[in-house]
């Protein structure tokens, strides 16, 4: 089974639903599905077939869902990128991924106008503002059946970027078969229906948002509400407004809902079960959230490179303090030591997961593949263990990484960033506990002799290499820094 296999048995069941709710939109399955068959009419007329990749980065909104069908329905490759990637990262993520046409808004298209000499394969730009642009009058324009070629499941679908130790962003190749396998959870694991409806916070470019408040909605025919850019109190306005049933997102969201003055006067009592991914949910929050709002909250765990879920709490089962519950249908789990020998029961080693939502590999990069997928297993430099009843709690990590918000950091990257101002001689990032966040960013640099440099300063150069959330909270300078073994 494919992705298109997905849309086309939505659209035969429940064609008069409503697949999508964006501000004062709304779009049932089968006008979900022609704006699909519309655009993949557009993208086949510019050469776009089987294999080729085509760059997506987009907000929450219609055009994101429907342009990310269009291309995996003519078996092209989505690639969908951080909506806040800088041009200085577009140079590497459009160049690296080979990507024939970027589809984006007005103000990410200026960023692509300053790099698009350097990326020349990237020759077709869609700008997507709206239904009264170019992009949303081919969207709303008859289209008839669009042919697909032969897709296979294990044809890949997506490629997400993700960052490794040496600060090089990595393009994790994830198949039909990942996606498909991935978006029956909602169904499987927490009884979702037809009659579900999914708020989409969390970006749809991330494989967390992908999956839980898209893919897995479309597979039971629910509802998708998207946000754009959104505040406490929208959030709570929304779901009371349109009585979302579930609700997935990053630690930080449900800590903002709990503490939120004023949160009693909504009403959210459509709410029927709530998943927290992408970092780890303070534990001793969950039972305050579940008491103020009456409704499940359960923790998830996963990684790009899986699709991403590996592990959830399921409904119905018991909520162990600290543990990320037992590995999903179709995928195995267990706990490794150095030389890959499976440990007992308690004891800590790398948590390494085999199943069918492990990734194809990492684009052009059979090193680096070969690093994280030994004899079958994908190693997530993540320390874990595992208890008699199978439940799963990650004790820290083999690897220098940082989840903010639910966002990955590799610090190597933001240090390269850094050192790119004359001012720095050496920079060096570190994680700091935050309870919102979980985690932020924090550096220590050390200036070349006589250079005069300000945190002021080094915010507004990181923000002219970096996305916004990786660049760092806090700056310490120092006298000295020492190396450090990584």
């Amino acid at each position: 089974m494919t992705l298109g296999d997905l849309l086309r048995d939505a659209v035969e069941r429940y064609p008069a639903h409503t697949a999508l709710i964006h501000e004062s939109r709304t779009w049932t399955y089968g006008e979900f599905e022609g704006a699909v068959r519309a655009l993949g009419h557009h993208l086949r007329g510019l050469g776009i077939g089987k294999g080729d990749h085509v760059a997506l980065m987009l907000p929450n909104c219609p055009e994101f869902v429907i342009a990310y069908f269009a291309i995996v329905n003519l078996g092209a490759v989505a690639v969908t990128l951080n909506a806040q990637s800088t041009a200085h990262e577009l140079k590497h993520l459009l160049g690296d991924s080979d990507a024939l046409a970027f589809i984006t808004t007005a103000p990410s298209a200026r960023r692509y106008e300053e790099i698009r000499d350097v990326v020349p394969a990237c020759r077709h730009l869609l700008v997507a503002n709206g239904p009264d642009s170019p992009f949303g009058r081919i969207l709303a324009g008859e289209a008839p059946a669009l042919e697909s070629p032969e897709i296979a499941p294990d044809d890949p679908a997506v490629m997400i970027y993700t960052s490794g130790l040496t600060g090089k962003p990595l393009g994790a190749m994830l198949t039909h078969r990942n996606l498909y396998t991935q978006s029956a959870l909602l169904r499987d694991i927490y009884g979702g229906t037809e009659n579900s409806r999914s708020l989409a916070i969390i970006p749809l470019f991330h494989s967390f948002g992908a999956v839980a408040n898209m893919l897995a909605a479309m597979r039971t025919g629910a509802g998708i509400v998207l946000m754009e850019r959104f505040t406490l109190d929208g959030i709570f306005q929304t779901i009371a407004r349109e009585r979302i049933t579930y609700l997935a997102a990053v630690p930080r969201l449900f800590l903002g809902m709990l503490f939120h003055e004023g949160a009693e006067k909504y009403d959210v009592g459509s709410l029927e079960f709530c998943i927290t991914g992408g970092s780890a949910m303070p534990p001793e929050f969950i039972p305050l959230f579940e008491d103020k709002f009456k409704v499940i909250l359960r923790e998830g765990y996963g990684l790009t490179e899986a699709s991403p879920v590996c592990s959830v709490v399921r409904r119905g089962k018991m909520q162990k303090v600290g543990s990320i519950g037992t590995v999903i249908p179709g995928a195995e789990a267990k706990i490794f030591d150095e030389d890959d020998r499976e440990v007992p029961r308690g004891v800590e080693g790398e948590l390494v997961i085999r199943g069918e939502n492990v990734m194809k590999g990492y684009y052009k990069a059979p090193e680096a593949t070969a690093q994280v997928l030994r004899n079958g297993w994908l190693h997530t430099s993540d320390l874990a263990k595992m208890d008699e009843d199978d439940y799963i709690y990650i004790t820290g990590r083999k690897k220098r990484m940082i989840i903010t918000s639910g966002f990955n950091v590799y610090p190597r990257e933001v240090e390269i960033a850094i050192e790119l101002h004359p001012a720095v001689a050496k920079a060096r990032i570190e994680s700091k506990p935050d309870l919102i966040r979980g985690e932020i960013v924090k550096a220590f640099i050390q200036r070349r002799p006589d250079a005069a440099l300000d945190d002021k300063e080094i915010m507004k150069h990181c923000r002219t290499y970096l996305s916004s959330y990786k660049v760092p909270r806090e700056v310490e300078f120092v006298n000295a820094l020492e190396e450090k073994d990584d």
